[in-house]
């Protein structure tokens, strides 16, 4: 099995930033993708970036491109967040996906219902 476990957010202010981190335990996922999505009260879980964990490639939602930047640590085995420039539509609750299917070389998937495993979410605030 495979476990996902998120840390960082809480409350911030526009235009600050704030970095959330995914641990990942269990299966070796040396080939998995790794991905963010965020869900915002009475709005569907959208997508948000992912990664390769191999090659490193990513993919970015057009409304984080060039704010957010998805990372990874190989000896922690996380993958991370890096969101500046915040805003208040940013809040959302923030989760941690896996997707352990092989759908193609340079396939970096932004569609929730392909990712197997999920993290709890934690919550980012943003305030005006």
């Amino acid at each position: 099995q495979v476990r996902l476990v998120e840390s960082g957010g809480g409350l911030v202010q526009s235009g600050e930033s704030t970095r959330l981190s995914c641990a990942v335990s269990g299966r070796t996922l040396s080939t998995l993708v790794r991905g963010w999505f965020r869900q915002a009260p009475g709005k569907e879980r959208e997508f948000v970036a992912s990664m390769s964990w191999s090659s490193g490639r990513t993919n970015y939602a057009d409304s984080v491109n060039g704010r957010f930047t998805i990372s990874r640590d190989y000896a922690k085995n996380t993958v991370n967040l890096q969101m500046n420039s915040l805003k208040p539509e940013d809040t959302a609750v923030y989760y941690c996906a896996a997707d352990n299917t092989f759908r193609g070389s340079g396939y970096v998937s932004s569609t929730a219902s392909e990712y197997e495993y999920w993290g709890q979410g934690t919550q980012v605030t943003v305030s005006s």
